[in-house]
This record gives C-alpha cells, sequence and structure tokens, in this order.
C-alpha cells in the first residue's frame, strides 16, 4: 500500500476508528503486562467514490497517532479534497496543521441516546442527533458523511477474525495485529472485488489493472 496507493486524485475523503484490544482489555491491564496491551485503534481514510483505502494507521486514540495518521494521508492524496471526520477533538489541530491549505474540512459529531437499563452489552447505541462542525474551507454540505468508512468497518469486522467480539480471537501481539490489519486492507484494495463497483477498489482508483491474489500480495511485501 505504501508503494502503490500515493499521489492520488480524490475529491473527497472519509475518516474514523475501529477499537480493539491487544492481550487484554484497557480496564484489566496490569503493570506486568506488556506496554502495548490494551485497547488498540486503527484510523482509516476511505475514498468513497472508489472505495478505496487511501491510509491506514494503528496506535492509541490520541493527537500523536491523530497526527501520523494525518500525515499519511498528506503523503497518499494530491491536491484539494473534502475530508470528514468524526467528533474526535485531536482531528481538528492535526488537519489545520498539515493539510489546512489544502482541503475542506468538517466533523460530523453524532449524539447518540443513553443505554436503556438492561439493554445488551454489545447493542448499537441510537443516534439521535447530528451536528456539523465547520473546520476550514468550505466543505460542500452534501459531502458531509462518514457512512461510506463506518461501512467498511463492518467490512473489517466480518472480514478480520481478531475484530469479531465476544470471542477469543483477539490478537495477543501488537505487532501480529498490525500485520493482520494491513494484510486485511491490502486484500481489500488490491484483492476483493467490491460488489457494487464489480471491481477491486484499486482498479476503480487507476492504481492497478487486475485482481491480486493473497500470494501476490505477501511476495510483493
Amino acid at each position: 500500500m505504501a508503494a502503490k496507493v500515493r499521489n492520488l486524485r480524490v475529491s473527497q475523503i472519509q475518516a474514523d476508528e475501529v477499537r480493539r484490544f491487544v492481550g487484554c482489555k484497557q480496564r484489566r491491564k496490569r503493570p506486568e503486562h506488556d506496554p502495548t496491551w490494551g485497547d488498540t485503534w486503527t484510523y482509516v481514510a476511505l475514498d468513497p467514490v472508489s472505495k478505496l483505502v487511501v491510509n491506514v494507521t494503528i496506535g492509541d486514540r490520541n493527537p500523536r497517532t491523530t497526527g501520523v495518521f494525518i500525515e499519511g494521508q498528506a503523503q497518499a492524496v494530491n491536491g484539494t479534497f473534502q475530508i470528514t471526520t468524526d467528533g474526535f477533538a485531536a482531528y481538528r489541530s492535526a488537519i489545520l496543521t498539515t493539510l489546512g491549505h489544502r482541503v475542506h474540512f468538517a466533523q460530523l459529531v453524532k449524539v447518540y441516546r443513553a443505554t436503556p437499563e438492561g439493554e445488551r452489552r454489545y447493542s448499537p447505541a441510537e443516534v439521535v442527533s447530528t451536528e456539523v462542525v465547520p473546520g476550514c474551507g468550505m466543505p460542500n454540505p452534501e459531502l458531509i458523511c462518514t457512512s461510506h468508512v463506518e461501512r467498511s468497518n463492518l467490512s473489517l469486522r466480518l472480514g478480520a477474525k481478531r475484530f469479531a467480539r465476544l470471542t477469543s480471537a483477539f490478537s495477543k501481539s501488537f505487532r501480529n495485529h498490525c500485520a493482520a490489519v494491513m494484510l486485511w486492507y491490502c486484500w481489500y484494495n488490491f484483492g476483493r472485488v467490491h460488489k457494487t463497483l464489480r471491481v477491486t477498489p484499486a482498479m476503480q482508483a487507476g492504481i492497478s489493472d487486475h485482481v491480486s491474489t493473497v500470494r501476490e500480495l505477501l511476495e510483493a511485501a
């Protein structure tokens, strides 16, 4: 992905994060545990037109990881584009510092209803309202959306067993977690035919001319 997903021309980007844990959940982490254990976040940037994942960053959900994630987008995408993120505060400073002169930026903040007493732990919370918070430039209101990247998060949970909830399939090593996640996204971009597009996202974006096999991806790496 580092070699192929570069110098792209896109009109818009949607960004989001997916939470999982390595070794143990954050609340069960002890001083004697590996420091890389605990909650781990996968930042994802998606072009909703080609469905191409243009950048992935894995780490803590903090300003440092957010900054690395946005730097990756700056290297992957050329020209001016619109970017929409969720309400995470660290996005604002990272985007204004790194991409402020190149993007039209807005945040889509979702307000969730409090979980009713007795509701199942993993049932999704209900969204009761959304608020658009302008960041910079002149974002097109019709393009302020995170639905496509959130749908790709579902594909990640269905396609990568490490993200399945209520199982013992979680990662036990941060290094192996990163390798598995990046392999899955390489396959998503270059080897998985999108049902609507009928080609892979990489082919739709013009950076590949065929459907890649997993062996081909591993050999290329």
